[in-house]
């Protein structure tokens, strides 16, 4: 059974709702219409009323039984105001209310307020107007202040390799400072395990294992490695290794001594920057023919994922249960407030 399979069925009969904020999106509509008929999900479609009706009749939706809420006119809206108010008192009422029409800003408020279960967006936004809206709206979880994402990369069944990866942080944090990677690595390994419900075993990756190579960019790693370990004692992380002594035992065993409860054994590998990151899950999805789903945002309070802007409705329907699925297994570290 595979992690989807696995998702979809722990979501069977909790009726999550997912709030999609790009309703006047083909591929946004296709996608809830899937949601709507597995019921898996409940989707949320946020968008102006004419053009949501438009875009549906070019493309083939139905939207009868499909919620939508047109942000200039929704009924939550005074209550999403307040919302925004309660965690900003600094800002203003007229501030708040011209967000709220705002379709991402709608959406990050309806989750915050627990009218939603998770979000989805970025089909027709650039990422860094969903995080920010994200950031203004839902805001980070407890001990973390570096929102980060991830890819869940799947592979073949093969004898000694892994069916399943966590790669992170491949679309966000460009050059992470040794506490910012600290941050990826622990809202990573949270993801995995709320995703998978098996502990995460999480590697920080460099070109140097133990020692084995002397630069400041292995040092950063290592100060990594030092903070994340003070901050989750109870999380498994080990470094700097290089990726084959990370996932292979014979390799671990030969540079290390032994095998460890992480090297030779990761699932989660935390790469030291985005240039690495980026590269490795676009070269292994095309290489190798993995399966690379997300990216999954990570270190905020309330599950959100942001999709590449050539997303297909496969792709945004396989994220949506992704998503979900993190907070169906109840255990990410979340605070409102």
């Amino acid at each position: 059974m595979t992690l989807l399979d696995r998702c979809r069925a722990r979501l069977a009969g909790l009726d999550r709702r997912v709030v999609l904020p790009e309703a006047h999106d083909p591929r946004v509509l296709h996608a809830a219409r899937r949601l709507r008929d597995e019921g898996v999900l409940q989707p949320v479609l946020i968008g102006a009323a004419a053009a949501v009706t438009e875009a549906a009749t070019s493309a083939g939706v139905v939207l009868h039984d499909l919620e939508i809420i047109d942000p200039a006119s929704s009924p939550h809206s005074d209550g999403l105001a307040a919302a925004y108010l309660e965690a900003r008192p600094d800002s203003r009422l007229e501030i708040a209310r011209r967000l709220v029409r705002k379709p991402l800003f709608h959406a990050g408020l309806m989750l915050r307020s627990g009218l939603v279960d998770g979000m989805v967006a970025g089909a027709d936004s650039p990422s860094a107007r969903v995080i920010e809206a994200v950031m203004m709206t839902v805001g980070a979880a407890t001990g973390i202040t570096t929102p980060s994402s991830c890819f869940l990369m799947g592979f073949e069944a093969a004898e000694g390799r892994p069916e399943e990866l966590l790669f992170a942080d491949c679309a966000l944090n460009i050059d992470p400072d040794p506490s910012q990677l600290a941050d990826i690595a622990i809202a990573s390994a949270e993801t995995w395990q709320a995703l998978q419900e098996r502990p995460a075993r999480v590697a920080f990756l460099s070109f140097s294992t133990h020692g084995s190579g002397k630069h400041p960019a292995v040092d950063r790693v290592v100060e990594a490695l030092a903070i994340a370990r003070i901050r989750r004692p109870d999380l498994l992380f080990e470094g700097e290794l290089q990726a084959d002594a990370a996932l292979s035992e014979r390799v671990a065993g030969k540079k290390l001594g032994e095998v460890g409860a992480v090297a030779g054994r990761a699932n989660v590998l935390v790469f030291p920057g985005l240039e690495a990151a980026n590269i490795a899950y676009k070269l292994v999805q095309h290489l190798a023919g993995a399966r690379a789903t997300g990216p999954l945002l990570q270190g905020f309070a309330r599950p959100v994922s942001d999709l590449s802007r050539g997303a297909t409705a496969d792709d945004i329907v396989d994220t949506a249960i992704l998503t979900l699925a993190r907070a169906a297994h109840g255990q990410l570290r979340s605070a409102i407030g």
